[in-house]
């Protein structure tokens, strides 16, 4: 397929902006997270708010934050804690990555929050669109990310009818429209915009190349994943078979499950059972 480009006018940016702003003057949301300018809390707030719809994350933010408040604390706790106040949250893996990543803050940032999207995507489970949201939120600094409702309004607004359309056709628009002196306010109107667009006319995002139909949540891998975890978290030292009666579940599709969260370091197996990770 032919490469889209897109070239816009000043009057086009302003036009633009303009309608951007004004939506967000009238209709911006507001979230515990946009009230604080704290690094460590938005980078809590980035990780939760991954493939995770905003509405599960709002109780879990507040939460974690009471337990966790800050980078030093969450280093230290155990994965078994961290895991006990995500669950809910799904993708159990960035718990694993956050708490990580404040272990690699104290070792290698003297305890506090890099400031740079080179050195916050040494952090594990940091990509470059995390790093420069991080930037943005925390430290209003211009950086240029795209995620689902910022691709959603230029996709909407640029590139209409068009399909298969990538993120590197609609990064450039996303820098040349960027508010350089408010740009953390600039991302804010963007986010709920984006939401509005989808709620009023469906899903653009399917015309992206990026686009990748979410599979059934019921039944599958991701579920059981997490069950075994919860399970684990209540029933400390399980063995497979134990785990495939607790749940219910056949022990072949137990063992392959098991087997893969054990390789990414979220249990590990002791005497034949099965426990959290330290």
């Amino acid at each position: 397929m032919q490469k889209t480009t897109v070239k816009i006018t000043k009057s086009q940016i302003n036009s633009f902006q303009i309608k951007i702003r004004d939506y967000f003057s009238h209709s911006g949301r507001q979230f515990p997270w946009r009230e604080t300018t704290d690094a460590y809390a938005v980078l809590v707030s980035e990780v939760m708010l991954q493939q995770t719809q905003v509405t599960r994350v709002l109780t879990k933010y507040k939460e974690f934050l009471n337990k966790f408040p800050d980078v030093n604390t969450l280093a230290t706790a155990s994965l078994a804690q961290v895991f006990e106040v995500w669950s809910g949250l799904g993708y159990n893996r960035r718990a694993k990555y956050l708490r990580e990543s404040a272990e690699m803050i104290n070792k290698n940032f003297a305890g506090k929050m890099p400031q740079t999207i080179a050195e916050l995507i040494t952090l594990p489970g940091i990509s470059h669109a995390t790093a420069a949201a991080i930037c943005v939120y925390a430290f209003n600094q211009p950086a240029v990310f795209i995620e689902t409702n910022i691709r959603t309004v230029f996709l909407h607004e640029f590139f209409k009818d068009k399909q298969g359309i990538s993120d590197k056709e609609i990064m450039p628009l996303v820098a040349t429209t960027l508010d350089q002196s408010n740009p953390r306010q600039w991302y804010w109107a963007l986010m709920d915009y984006g939401t509005y667009l989808k709620k009023t006319f469906g899903n653009p995002n399917i015309r992206s190349k990026q686009y990748v139909k979410q599979s059934k949540f019921n039944g599958s891998n991701r579920q059981i994943r997490g069950l075994i975890l919860k399970t684990l978290l209540r029933h400390p030292s399980q063995s497979q078979q134990q785990l495939a009666q607790l749940l219910k579940k056949n022990v072949t599709q137990i063992s392959t499950i098991l087997n893969q969260i054990e390789r990414e370091g979220l249990i590990k197996k002791v005497d034949q059972k099965f426990v959290i990770s330290n």
